[in-house]
This record gives structure tokens, C-alpha cells and sequence, in this order.
């Protein structure tokens, strides 16, 4: 049964893919309106998710339900300290925080880490996966959206340790269908990478409520400007 490890996965949380790229946050990062502090704080998040990911699996990385995706070449750390760096300075370190849905998230990738490793295989599919398949074109997006050059800030979206992507994707199936699962085990990790996807979508929701409170700051801003430049009109107007 384990040979069908990779599809499974993939028919079983479509519904939760087609849901996190419905949230507004994504929609509008899609679409190309992407606020640079809502976003900077979309990369602390994701810094201490995949500090979770990356010490649980390598914790684990002995473990035959880990071993076979076991491939540090994954790992989004560094690249995430080198965007942290570029988007809150030298002091990156002091100023970020994790944030309540992304503590939740961590939390529970620690948990599972420690008393079902094989359940990592979810939260490991879920995030790489995702990042190795629309990883350049999100790259494009914030290069575009936020005026950025020379590839900073936008090291995340680099595995420059893997040169064919398309390839490496593959392998990554491949190696899925080698893990020693059950039926029940496979079930396990379906429905603990739809709990994945829900955590996501519960930090995105957290920064699109952050992308509004923005958006309605700069709309008061606007109507105020307004109002005084019809004032300053009025009073002109009186003036003549």
C-alpha cells in the first residue's frame, strides 16, 4: 500500500490546497498587492516553522518512516535568516516574534515530532512541496509587487542546492512511495497534512487581518488629505 504514499497525499488535501490559496492574503499576494510588513512578517513566521520542520526531522532522520525524505538540501533556514536580515536589518534577531497561530503551528510540529514521527512526513510534504512548485513564481510576484532587485529579500524561493527542481520533485515522490506505511499510517498523514494546511491558513488569515487594518489606515489618510485640500480650496474660494 505505501506505493500509493505520494498520490494519496496529493488527492487527499486538494480540497485544503484549493482552500489556503482562497485566503485573502494569498489572493491578494497572487494578485499581486503584496504589503511589505505584512510580508516580513509572513518570512518570521516561516522562520520558525521551519526551525520546527528542520530539527524534528533531522532529530528523526534515523527513523525508516523519515529517512527516505530526509534530504537537507530542503532546508529553508538560512535563507530565511538571509531575508530577515535584508527586511529587518542587522538586528533582525531582537525584533522578531513568532506569532499566535504560528506558535500554535510550531507547537504541534514539535508534538507530533516526539511521539509520531511519521506524521512529520505531512508537515514536510506540505511546506516543500508547496515551496518547490510555486516557489519562482511567488519570487516574481514579491520582486514585482515590492520593488525589490538583485534577488534581496527573496532568498527563501532559492534551492540553490538543488539544480533541476522539476527533477527533484519527482525523486521526492519516488522516495515517499518507498516509506514502510500502513493503510492506517497513510490515513494518519492525509489527515495530518490537512491539519498542515489549516495551520497555514490560520497565519495567513492573521496577516491579511494585519494587510486591512493597513489598508484602512492609508484609506483614512486619503480622505483626510481630501477633506483638507477642500478646505484649502474653500478657503481660497472665500479668499478671491
Amino acid at each position: 500500500m505505501s506505493i500509493t504514499l505520494a498520490e494519496q497525499l496529493r488527492e487527499g488535501t486538494t480540497k485544503s490546497h484549493s482552500m489556503a490559496e482562497n485566503v485573502s492574503f494569498v489572493k491578494s499576494f497572487l494578485g499581486g498587492v503584496v504589503d511589505k510588513k505584512a510580508y516580513r512578517q509572513l518570512v518570521a513566521n516561516l522562520y520558525f516553522v521551519y526551525i520546527a520542520i528542520e530539527e524534528e526531522m533531522s532529530a528523526n532522520k534515523d527513523n525508516e518512516l523519515i529517512s527516505p525524505i530526509y534530504f537537507t538540501e530542503l532546508n529553508r533556514q538560512l535563507s530565511l535568516e538571509q531575508d530577515l536580515k535584508y527586511y529587518y536589518g542587522d538586528s533582525w534577531k531582537s525584533q522578531i516574534y513568532a506569532s499566535e497561530a504560528t506558535q500554535i503551528y510550531v507547537r504541534r510540529i514539535h508534538e507530533v515530532g516526539l511521539n509520531q514521527p511519521e506524521l512529520l512526513v505531512a508537515h514536510a510534504y506540505t511546506r516543500y512541496m508547496g515551496d518547490l512548485s510555486g516557489g519562482q513564481i511567488l519570487k516574481r510576484i514579491a520582486q514585482s509587487a515590492m520593488s525589490l532587485s538583485d534577488n534581496q529579500g527573496t532568498a527563501f524561493y532559492d534551492f540553490n542546492e538543488i539544480p533541476n527542481e522539476s527533477e527533484f520533485k519527482d525523486h521526492y515522490r519516488h522516495q515517499l512511495n518507498q516509506i514502510p506505511v500502513t493503510q492506517d499510517q497513510i490515513s494518519d498523514i492525509i489527515s495530518e497534512a490537512n491539519i498542515a494546511f489549516t495551520l497555514n491558513m490560520k497565519m495567513f488569515q492573521e496577516l491579511n487581518s494585519s494587510f486591512i487594518k493597513i489598508m484602512l489606515m492609508l484609506l483614512m489618510n486619503t480622505i483626510s488629505n481630501l477633506k483638507n485640500t477642500v478646505k484649502l480650496f474653500q478657503t481660497q474660494q472665500v479668499a478671491k
